[in-house]
């Protein structure tokens, strides 16, 4: 059973661990934030600001946030561990985790990705719990040295996670913030991944989600990675569940309607904050390594296991790859098809 007073730490204080912490600490959770000194430092001077779907705002005060850049601080006596890194620092996380959680703690992972979990769980000692979580919203933060740090979510959702208990998930769910406990929590994430794959469009698009899908070659661009997606999955017996919407088998159909079809069937979609965009664009235009290695690049990994094509998924890997580094620029679907592998 999880108490009022249980103690939370966020292990990677970015957008989904400023968001997902901030609305905990709100609620009244016990919450310890693992941050950069460059977040730490803006976080102290002006707070943290979180600014909900409905753009109701809210100002968490420096003075009621526990901030520290310093794991054994982070992670003393906690009950239970946010991971919310990048999907390719969560083998340097789960061994600072090791080194200095105690060992009843509950590691939960909110990232993208598949197999994050299993990066856990290979890092950190047998008899630790771990469970798989997946979040289904965006949310886009502003500039690190911008004070008051904020926090926008910009598309709905229910964060699910594998609690066969539901007690942790109960615990988790406060207002603003809801968490349900699912068993298929794995075929969920790999649900989530498809979704995922229009994190690298909308990045290499450079427009607001809202422009992209409503845009039919973004959409049929997306679509081709799905189809190729599903294609893999199946090769490979995997099981599918939808996140949120329609299920997954039927998402490329509706994303190749044409546009006055696709707004009539699929509107919720298109209801969305007009500054959504995806945690890659985030990441391209402040000079970030991407997750593309985790999102399409485990597609791929798939494919190539079964020697199946994933030729628009291979491409879009391809030009991700190439901005990663440089100045964000705007690619068009055209420029994206035409690339040479």
């Amino acid at each position: 059973m999880m108490e009022n007073d249980s103690r939370i730490a966020v292990a990677g204080a970015g957008s989904i661990g400023c968001y997902v912490g901030g609305r905990l600490a709100a609620a009244g959770r016990t919450v310890r934030f693992l941050v950069r000194p460059q977040a730490e430092a803006t976080l102290r001077l002006g707070g943290l600001k979180l600014i909900d779907i409905d753009g109701r705002e809210s100002l968490l005060d420096p003075a009621d946030l526990k901030l520290t850049v310093d794991p054994a601080i982070a992670f003393a006596g906690v009950d239970i561990i946010l991971v919310t890194v990048k999907s390719g620092a969560t083998e340097a996380m789960a061994k600072l985790i090791a080194r200095h959680a105690p060992p009843g703690a509950i590691v939960i992972s909110l990232q993208n990705g598949v197999d994050n979990a299993e990066v856990l769980r290979r890092n950190l000692p047998a008899q630790k719990t771990i469970i798989s979580g997946m979040v289904p919203f965006n949310v886009i933060q502003s500039e690190p040295d911008q004070a008051p740090l904020t926090v926008r979510r910009t598309t709905a959702g229910t964060i699910f996670i594998g609690d066969k208990s539901r007690d942790l998930a109960d615990f988790l769910s406060v207002p603003r913030l809801a968490v349900a406990a699912k068993p298929d929590i794995q075929a969920i994430l790999w649900g989530k991944l498809l979704m995922n794959l229009n994190n690298a469009p909308n990045a290499l698009s450079n427009l607001p989600l809202v422009e992209q899908l409503a845009d039919r070659d973004w959409r049929l661009l997306l679509a081709n990675q799905i189809s190729e997606g599903l294609k893999v999955m199946r090769a490979h017996g995997i099981a599918v569940a939808k996140v949120q919407g329609a299920p997954p088998a039927v998402l490329p159909w509706i994303l190749r309607l044409p546009n006055f079809l696709f707004r009539i069937v699929a509107g919720k979609m298109l209801a969305i904050n007009p500054h959504a965009r995806s945690s890659m664009w985030e990441d391209l235009s402040r000079g970030r390594p991407t997750e593309i290695d985790y999102l399409q690049g485990a597609i791929i990994r798939l494919a190539d296991q079964k020697r199946i094509e994933a030729t628009t998924t291979r491409k879009v890997l391809a030009c991700v790859k190439r901005a990663e580094g440089q100045p964000l620029r705007s690619h068009s679907v055209q420029q994206i098809r035409a690339v040479n592998m």
